[in-house]
């Protein structure tokens, strides 16, 4: 029997809520809320809640190192040119600014999504979490979508929307009685109803998976870096409770009996007994004193605590190595190195980042493909989806290399704009702004008024006799 839209909302919720313990696990890790791990029951009984705080959270740099360089500035159609149209809808929802966030979320989550829809304003691209959305795929095929689903609360209400390429559905459900689900009434018109076509004919709803396989759900960025991480932390926590009571030479007293001090009875003013005087004024004050026969002094040299800092150098190489993440970034340490050897430190994160443009790339393309489609513009979603996403260059470089290499393109003949392409940050706009402005400087130069090139022309002096000039005799 075939599934009911009602049943495959609450099967996808169920899968949405199972998913959440692994995206807040990960998301915990980037901002650096761990437990100490790898620590012995007597060290954690010593310690107590001391380190609960404590973390030196590389969680949070191998992801940003890589979003720092996957910024998608224009999409280019099959024939090759910028689709302007393409690049304003990017603007007019923000998503220059949001996709950053999407893209971090997909590094730390292993996914996030993006819905596209025609509202009341306009075409609208929005994007969401791993906790609020999931999308299911036709079986065999990895890139057919079959619906897609999103969540969200508003109070003490609960609402869903499960996409079909036929059907939007809209739910809600109080959250306090953990109700089921019925068809949507808040929020709509008088008259309007819960569910409505969807007039895209496909599931709007897109998903950005990171490092996705062929068989395997996508995977976090922080994965690799979470074992070092928590055995980085508990070597930082014995180092830091070594120099506690370890760092500085300790000294002790040989051959003499524990200082005491006599109990009197304030009764009777009579010794009783004698106790233990405490010995933390002795070591405040640095007060010491031999009276027994033969007592002498022995010291114990401080510990060697570089033991821990090699042990947390090699931990952090790992993490380097494994992430791709260059030794700048997690050591700090970039003193006197020649451009060549930065981009060498950099070719592996240079590589992951050009893979990661690859694959988000086709999700881009969709979300782009869909914004046409929603606009009734089917030849333009067509030329997007066998076109290409145009990103900044992966490769930092200063702006005499990047001059250089302009330069050299150049006499091999690579024309003007797609050297102009290739500079940092430069949007399609100003290209099309620095093309116009040559047009300008080449008509004037046909049209014989050179001189406008370099500034406004300086106001004609009629002729004026001698006579009559000023200062004339």
């Amino acid at each position: 029997m075939a599934e009911t839209p009602l049943q495959m909302t609450e099967r996808l919720y169920g899968k949405v809520q199972r998913r959440k313990h692994a995206a807040n696990k990960w998301s915990k890790a980037y901002e650096g809320d761990r437990p100490l791990l790898f620590t012995s029951p007597e060290f954690s009984t010593q310690t107590g809640g001391l380190f609960d705080e404590f973390s030196d959270n590389w969680c949070a740099t191998v992801p940003d190192a890589t979003v720092e360089r996957l910024m998608p500035i224009a999409f280019r159609l099959e024939d090759g040119t910028v689709d302007q149209v393409a690049g304003r809808a990017w603007r007019r929802s923000e998503c220059d600014v949001e996709i950053g966030l999407a893209l971090l979320e997909a590094l730390i989550t292993g996914r996030s999504y993006a819905l596209v829809w025609n509202n009341s304003d306009g075409v609208e691209i929005t994007f969401q979490n791993a906790s609020s959305a999931i999308v299911e795929y036709v079986p065999g095929r990895r890139r057919l979508r079959k619906a897609g689903l999103m969540t969200w609360r508003d109070w003490d209400t609960e609402f869903a929307a499960l996409f079909t390429p036929d059907m939007v559905y809209r739910w809600q459900r109080p959250t306090r009685e953990g109700g089921a689900w019925t068809g949507r009434t808040a929020g709509l018109s008088r008259g309007e109803p819960s569910h409505l076509p969807n007039p895209l004919k496909v599931v709007p709803l897109v998903e950005l998976p990171n490092r996705s396989r062929l068989h395997g759900k996508p995977r976090s960025e922080i994965a690799t870096v979470l074992p070092l991480q928590d055995a980085v932390n508990t070597l930082w926590a014995h180092l830091m409770t070594a120099s506690d009571g370890l760092a500085l030479p300790a000294r002790a007293v040989l051959g003499m009996d524990r200082p005491v001090r006599e109990i009197v009875d304030p009764e009777s003013g009579e010794v009783v007994g004698e106790e233990d005087l405490p010995l933390d004024r002795f070591r405040s004050d640095r007060l010491l004193w031999l009276e027994s026969q033969g007592a002498s002094i022995a010291e114990f040299s401080a510990a060697d605590l570089d033991n821990y800092l090699r042990v947390i150098e090699v931990a952090v190489q790992h993490i380097a190595a494994q992430t791709r993440t260059p030794p700048s970034y997690l050591a700090g340490q970039l003193v006197n190195v020649s451009p060549d050897g930065v981009a060498a430190s950099e070719a592996g994160l240079v590589a992951k980042v050009t893979e990661r443009q690859r694959h988000f790339g086709s999700a881009l393309r969709e979300i782009m493909r869909l914004e046409a489609l929603a606009q009734g513009e089917a030849g333009r979603a067509e030329a997007l989806a066998l076109g290409s996403v145009i990103w900044r260059d992966p490769q930092f470089r200063s702006d005499a290399q990047y001059s250089d290499a302009l330069v050299k393109l150049k006499s091999i003949g690579v024309p003007d704009e797609a050297l102009w392409e290739r500079i940092p940050g430069v949007t399609p706009d100003e290209i099309e702004r620095w093309k116009d402005m040559r047009t300008d400087a080449a008509g004037a130069i046909l049209g014989g008024n050179v001189a406008e090139l370099f500034g406004p022309k300086p106001d004609q002096v009629e002729d004026v006799p001698a006579d009559e000039l000023p200062g004339a005799a």
